[in-house]
């Protein structure tokens, strides 16, 4: 029975151990509980679900065949939007919803932008966040620019679940390769084509020519295209140009192209995309399949009526640390606020056992609201039953007719109940989610395992009420299924502890993106502070609604809100106070995505002295906010909480430069227990959205094909410029990210160095004449905090030596190179030396980082830079195709210097010839004299 318990409880750490959401689940060679979830925004079209099934049984096979007969898709929930109509077929989801997704079926970014792509943003072999596909993709209105959706969708599964990146570079296609030729950015180089410029104008298109050396970049001009051919023989690579009809399978070790400047080399550190599937654990779990997979099978899931019951804690334990009335504070703006209209909310109170205090009641309007207020705890005794809790809550679902699949509880409990994993399997078994709010250090935590597994939320909320701890935990529960203009959204939360006749003073801002029906709230535990909110204009705002019995103040404006900055002022009238402010509000206008911040933690459980990555991404709709200030608050068991900047810098934690999500490693680990992340967003005169060429990790756009050696091309693809920004008006936004399980934390501080600084991964070089300049974003002393001692910077003539010897590289002297704080820019020139003739063109650089205690960074990312370009060796103003089929490695000579050289040659001795010829004849008859006729 204890090897049992150990299994169980080794399990759920495997589990529980990274945050992405999704449900999916390896069962014998099979991916089950695949969810792809239809956007409430996509206007309704049966066509869509077909042309869904359609693309994942494709894939499914050529999945299969790419894997080696190892993987296929088992079965998949397609998740239907609640306006559509309902039809007999579609089913109620039980677990499913829209945050778990794997697959989003959306608008594009932006119009006429129908790019697939992965939302990715962690490390190499970390799973993505999703899978974006446009309706007009999945219809096949974009097969001719990125190929079969089936084989697409494959492409795309591979960075979502094993953490691959793309081995093409729209922002660098071409590379000068050892061989001193330029190859287009690709893998496998097998793959043939041509380069041209491919020009268009007035909806026309036409290959003017072939292309042209860029005098300063030493590649080709800025419009030049690779364009594959049609009839290929290659079988890789999947991640290049699954498009291809050849292309079967992933890079390997064999075939993978380790010069290509592609984001597949540079994150995952030049292994090929094979390496990297074969070292997943889905790979190590199984072995290849003898027979064929069978067909997907499908689920037609559609959203209805939210429907939620809380079951509140009020046992003995609940009566400490003002727990009841905190409690009924945050509920009641649950109840008044965060519901959405629509939805069927019951409520369930516990003790030693459990009773219904409110059946489910749909809320309609305000009435609804105030009626379900009236059935909050008012006196805490007894002792804990969470599974009558639980069992109630079922029950109150079922008094009201409705199946308690799909369903919500929303459970609050602060004490510890031994027989809580008595109805664990039973809670799995009845496809309700459970929604976990663990309240003090003392909560049970056999429930988070519930909330794991149906797929609900868990977070933490410590007893220092001037976190606001509670009331974020409710407010995190708006419904994820609905159209995002309808979600409440939170503009702030803000606690004080503060001594008579002080002052909480602060401002909120309400944006055009929100605004409608908007709410503030005022907590205190002891008595009625002063309240005053003065409006943009300086106006003072209208009464709040006081309740006394729960020491809260609130004001709800209906309809539209002033858009500006509002001013609060709250003035406390009893020694050690405790004041909290909350405001909330909903979206503008329905046409009008809001801007909205998500926060997660890299991994749900950890352990010391492991360190952690803490995650925000600020979006508007699906396009990014750039220039925002981000700051994490981690509070810990007891209340202290850790204040962490987050940056959105390409550098440390961060993946990626400007792409929203702003990030940061977090190490300071105060004790052992649940941890909880809040992080607050400011965007002023800086915050910027960025509509990005093209989103990272997009599917590679097919620009045509060479058939019998001309070119089919397709439309150009829709692009704005790189540096089109539009500036977004100041906002405010908090956002909780759940609860996280920190261990082996020792119970005296270690006074031991336990962190390295962190890769460098934006090592960037160039060229200028004999120097090269290097610059890259200085890491610290721990990971991104600190100063680091100093560089170690290397160079090679080999990418692979650099990468497998980097201590054996030749060593470029440093000495006048200081390092600068964290996060700082970092440039240094050096001029390289002892480089062999034969690769003077052509070095590679990395650099390693070394702090006060002698710890090492990883090496950086490699860079590669031309040097002493001589003229002979730059290919022709107009150079031949450089495709491996049609042009073998050149010399450094080009071919018109190389006829002048040979009819100079001849010339030359030709004329040595005639002269030495000569220079004999008068030697043997000096005297002669002239003849004539």
């Amino acid at each position: 029975m204890g090897l049992f318990r150990s299994f169980v409880f080794l399990l759920m750490l495997y589990l529980l151990q990274g945050s992405n959401t999704s449900l999916v689940r390896l069962n014998n060679n099979g991916y089950e509980g695949i969810i792809i979830a239809i956007d409430p925004a996509v206007p309704e079209d049966e066509t869509l679900i077909e042309k869904i099934q359609n693309m994942v049984i494709d894939a499914s096979t050529y999945l299969f065949e790419a894997t080696e007969k190892r993987f296929f898709f088992k079965n998949v929930s397609i998740l239907i939007p609640e306006n559509w109509k309902s039809i007999t077929q579609y089913k109620r989801p039980k677990h499913e919803s829209y945050k778990h997704a794997d697959v989003r079926v959306a608008p594009p970014t932006l119009p006429g932008r129908d790019e697939p792509y992965t939302k990715q943003f962690t490390a190499c072999e970390e799973k993505g966040e999703y899978i974006h596909f446009t309706p007009d993709f999945v219809l096949g209105n974009k097969q001719n620019e990125f190929g079969p959706s089936g084989r697409l969708l494959v492409h795309e599964w591979a960075h979502l679940r094993w953490g691959v990146f793309d081995e093409y570079n729209d922002d660098e296609p071409f590379y000068r390769a050892k061989s001193r030729k330029i190859e287009a950015t690709r893998c496998s180089t097998s793959i043939t084509g041509l380069n041209r410029v491919y020009m268009c104008e007035g909806g026309s298109c036409v290959t003017n020519r072939e292309c042209r050396i860029d005098s300063k970049t030493k590649l080709y001009e800025k419009n030049c295209q690779f364009f594959p051919d049609k009839d290929q023989t290659e079988k890789t690579s999947i991640m290049f140009m699954q498009g291809i009809d050849s292309v079967t399978e992933f890079c390997n070790e064999k075939s993978h192209n380790q010069e290509a400047p592609t984001l597949q080399n540079k994150m995952c550190n030049y292994r090929s995309t094979w390496e990297v599937i074969s070292n997943s654990a889905d790979f190590k779990n199984t072995t290849a399949m003898l027979a064929p997979p069978p067909p997907p099978v499908f689920s037609l899931l559609k959203f209805s009526e939210r429907i939620v019951c809380l079951v509140l804690d009020k046992s003995g334990s609940m009566g400490a640390s003002n727990r009841l009335n905190r409690m009924n504070q945050a509920a009641k703006h649950f109840l008044l606020q965060t519901v959405e209209n629509g939805s069927w909310v019951g409520m369930v109170h516990f003790d030693s056992s459990a009773s219904i205090k409110s059946n489910l009641i749909q809320i309609i309007s305000s009435s609804e609201r105030r009626k379900l207020l009236e059935s909050l705890p008012t006196v805490a005794s007894g002792g804990t039953s969470i599974c009558s809790g639980i069992e109630s809550g079922f029950q109150a679902i079922r008094n009201a007719d409705f199946q308690v699949d799909g369903s919500e509880i929303v459970l609050l409990t602060d004490g510890e109940d031994s027989t809580a994993k008595s109805c664990i399997e039973k809670v799995k078994q009845s496809g309700a989610i459970i929604h976990f709010i663990a309240l003090g250090p003392d909560a049970a935590q056999a429930v988070k395992e519930m909330s794991i597994a149906t797929g609900g939320k868990y977070i933490y909320a410590s007893d220092e009420g001037q976190n606001n701890g509670l009331i974020d935990a409710f407010a995190a529960l708006a419904s994820e299924n609905i159209d995002a203009s309808q979600q409440s959204l939170q503009l702030e939360s803000k606690g004080l502890k503060l001594n008579s006749n002080d002052w909480m003073n602060g401002t909120v801002i309400i944006d055009s993106t929100v605004g409608k029906d908007t709410f503030f709230l005022i907590t205190w535990n002891q008595q009625l502070p002063s309240i005053y909110l003065f409006d943009p204009n300086g106006i003072p705002m209208g009464t709040f609604i006081v309740d006394s019995a729960s020491k809260m103040a609130y004001l709800s404006i209906k309809g539209a809100t002033k858009v500006g900055v509002w001013t609060y002022n709250i003035q406390a009238k009893a020694s050690s106070e405790t004041l909290t402010i909350t405001v909330n509000s909903r979206a503008a206008n329905s046409s009008v995505p809001p801007i909205t911040v998500n926060a997660k933690m890299n991994k749900d459980t950890n352990s010391y002295p492991s360190p952690l990555i803490v995650y925000a991404e600020i979006l508007q709709g699906y396009l990014p906010i750039l220039g925002a200030n981000v700051t994490a608050f981690i509070e810990s068991k007891f209340g202290e909480t850790e204040v962490l900047e987050l940056l959105d810098n390409g550098a440390g934690a961060d993946s990626f430069k400007n792409d929203g999500v702003y990030s940061r490693y977090f190490t300071t680990y105060k004790e052992n227990g649940p941890y909880n992340l809040k992080v607050r967003a400011h965007g002023g005169e800086n915050a910027v959205t960025w509509n990005l060429r093209h989103p990272l990790n997009r599917a590679a756009y097919i620009p045509g094909w060479v058939v019998d050696g001309n070119i089919e091309g397709n439309p150009p693809r829709p692009e704005n410029d790189e540096d089109t920004q539009t500036n977004v008006e100041s906002f405010t936004r908090v956002a909780t990210g759940g609860a996280f399980v920190v261990s082996n934390v020792p119970q005296s501080p270690s006074f031991l160095d336990l962190f390295p600084p962190s890769q460098i991964t934006d090592l960037e070089a160039t060229s200028n004449e004999d120097e090269i300049n290097l610059t890259w974003t200085a890491p610290g002393d721990d990971f991104d905090v600190g100063k680091v001692q100093e560089y170690i910077i290397r160079i090679s003539e080999s990418i692979l030596d650099l990468r497998d010897n980097f201590d054996d590289a030749l060593q470029v002297n440093t000495t006048a190179l200081l390092p600068k704080e964290a996060n700082s820019k970092e440039t240094f020139t050096f001029k390289p030396g002892n480089i062999s003739e034969e690769n003077e063109t052509h070095i590679f650089i990395a650099i390693q980082s070394v702090d006060k205690s002698n710890l090492t960074s990883k090496v950086s990312n490699i860079v590669q830079v031309a040097l002493f370009v001589q003229e002979d060796y730059i290919p022709d103003e107009i150079h031949p195709d450089t495709s491996p089929d049609k042009n073998p490695p050149k010399s450094g000579l080009s071919i018109y210097a190389l006829v002048l050289l040979v009819v100079g040659s001849v010339v030359i001795v030709s004329l040595i010839l005639s002269i030495t010829i000569c220079i004999v004849n008068k030697r043997r008859n000096p005297r002669r004299p002239r003849t004539g006729f």
